[in-house]
């Protein structure tokens, strides 16, 4: 697969810009001189936008659209800004997307704002090509492995009940005054019999922990538990399995 790499610095201007700059020319609120050095776009090129847009009726934005060589961006700077945020939202609400899904999207944003395009029409998604310059245009998505998060978990992690907890240890640390030697951290992990590994998702690069949403657990789970001390003092570690038929409530 090729890797286009720009070779010149022709139309080094802002989409944005020139978007701004058109739309106040065709507003009457500016001329092209004063339009051009007010968004920093070359004049004779606003002129050709300009032109372009009372021809063919086009809005600032799609007028705005660079065209150099054989490579034209689908959407524009401001389409693509939301579109990244659109996919940060997501996967902060633990429904991050796949490479593929996000092809797929692209795709479907594309056909339904009659953007002109160039994608694969009978897979319906966008070419790989275009997936990976739009992660070259946006560095800081990333693709992590998430961690499964139920949905019991996910909505117990909230700021009120966060909140309870500190205001509920300050107050024991208060009226108990701990040592070092009184105070364990203990943490459990749940390991599956039935492998189920997820696939990468896209997520803000730089932060520390992914998640994502799955189903009811299938197999048999082992819970395997362990505790330590601030002074490096360690419980013995313990292994739980449920046995066929059998409720750990049952005693």
């Amino acid at each position: 697969m090729g890797r286009y790499q720009r070779k010149t610095d022709r139309q080094s201007w802002s989409q944005e810009s020139m978007a701004g700059a058109i739309q106040e020319v065709l507003e009457g609120n500016m001329g092209y001189r004063r339009a051009s050095k007010a968004y920093s776009v070359p004049q004779t090129t606003l002129e050709r936008k300009v032109k372009e847009a009372r021809q063919k009726k086009l809005s600032s934005e799609a007028a705005a659209v660079k065209m150099l060589g054989g490579y034209i961006t689908v959407f524009s700077e401001a389409q693509e800004k939301e579109f990244v945020q659109h996919l940060i939202h997501l996967e902060e609400r633990l429904f991050g997307i796949t490479l593929s899904n996000l092809r797929t999207l692209a795709f479907e944003l594309a056909v339904k704002n009659n953007i002109p395009h160039v994608f694969n029409t009978e897979k319906r998604m966008a070419g790989k090509d275009w997936l990976y310059g739009f992660l070259k245009r946006h560095p800081k998505l990333v693709l992590r492995y998430p961690e499964k998060t139920s949905i019991a978990r996910a909505k117990g992690f909230n700021r009120v009940a966060i909140n309870a907890f500190f205001d509920l240890l300050d107050s024991l640390y208060s009226k108990y005054k701990f040592s070092p030697n009184d105070i364990y951290n203990a943490d459990e992990t749940g390991i599956l019999t039935v492998a189920n590994k997820p696939s990468k998702v896209l997520a803000l690069r730089g932060k520390k922990q992914v998640g994502t949403l799955t189903s009811a657990e299938r197999g048999v789970l082992v819970t395997a538990e362990t505790c330590q001390c601030s002074r490096n003092f360690s419980s013995t570690n313990v292994c739980i399995s449920e046995k066929e038929g059998e409720s750990p409530l049952d005693g």
